[in-house]
């Protein structure tokens, strides 16, 4: 299955849910993993990596 956007599994844009689907894994975890990792990495990147990602995934 592609990497694409979901439709019916979003909060802001889909972004989460599209890669949880890809992962199959559920999208609450991929969310907390997202939080986790944006507020423990430097500089707080995962702002602008969701951003180039709601850009760039196609929606399902």
């Amino acid at each position: 299955m592609p990497l694409q956007r979901s439709r019916s599994d979003k909060m802001i844009a889909g972004v989460c849910g599209g890669i949880a689907r890809w992962l199959g894994w559920d999208p609450t975890l991929v969310r907390l993993v997202y939080i986790v990792g944006s507020i423990l990495s430097a500089a707080f990147p995962g702002l602008l990596v969701y951003l180039c990602l709601w850009v760039l995934m196609p929606k399902t």
